[in-house]
């Protein structure tokens, strides 16, 4: 009686078949965001997203920015000092309140240090008080200039009557745009901590920024001190 022969052909492609089957599916490979100590990356902290500018980008733009006004306000303090030797200079009294408004701006720029440490460690908390902090005492500051302005126009001190008069209006009203132009980055900045978002970068920059404008400030108010 013949025996079947089983068929190779059909043998082969079951085991071909279930070796298909066997092989488990290849997952894709996970891409995993750095967790380092970069002042852009993100610190795995309870903040998530990014900023929107890559890091050398966002700090060669402020630094630039930074020299630029430097450039400018070196140009007005030459111009200042060459001023002051002719005949119609009249020095006007320095207003008293411009010390307080100096220490305002020193604490709002010491809350702002507080702010970028506390955005390192992913200390949330500290990071919002640090922000409001360094805002209301920039707003303080920006208050207290005005009012300086008002007493010395109550003393007759206006902007055309004397040339000092005219430089301490100029030199007193760019620092407070620029002021108010970093106050613009702060509110920025703000509203990204309260959504969540990363924002280490943004607050180091701010940081940096009303560190810079404190210097500004300190160097200016000694050269009226002293003239």
């Amino acid at each position: 009686m013949p025996q079947s022969r089983a068929n190779p052909v059909g043998r082969g492609t079951v085991e071909a078949a279930q070796g298909v089957r066997a092989t488990p599916p290849r997952e894709p490979p996970v891409v995993r965001r750095g967790t380092g100590g970069g002042s852009g990356g993100n610190d795995g902290g309870p903040l998530t997203g990014g900023d929107g500018l890559p890091l050398p980008t966002a700090k060669l733009g402020l630094w630039v920015f930074m020299g630029v006004v430097t450039v400018l306000f070196s140009i007005i303090v030459s111009t200042y000092v060459t001023r002051m030797g002719f005949a119609d200079w009249r020095p006007l009294p320095e207003p008293r309140l411009l010390w307080l408004n100096t220490g305002v701006l020193i604490l709002s720029s010491v809350a702002m240090q507080w702010a970028q440490v506390a955005a390192r460690r992913g200390r949330i908390d500290s990071l919002r008080v640090g922000l409001l902090a360094g805002g209301v005492f920039a707003w303080a500051f920006l208050a207290g200039q005005l009012w300086a302005w008002q007493q010395l126009g109550a003393s007759g001190y206006f902007l055309a009557a004397n040339p000092a008069n005219t430089f301490f209006y100029l030199i007193t009203a760019l620092h407070g745009l620029h002021l108010c132009g970093g106050l613009v980055a702060w509110g920025k900045t703000t509203v990204k901590v309260w959504r969540g978002f990363e924002a280490r970068l943004s607050v180091e920059l701010c940081a940096v920024y009303w560190h810079f404008l404190l210097v500004v400030w300190l160097g200016l108010f000694v050269l009226m001190l002293t003239h």
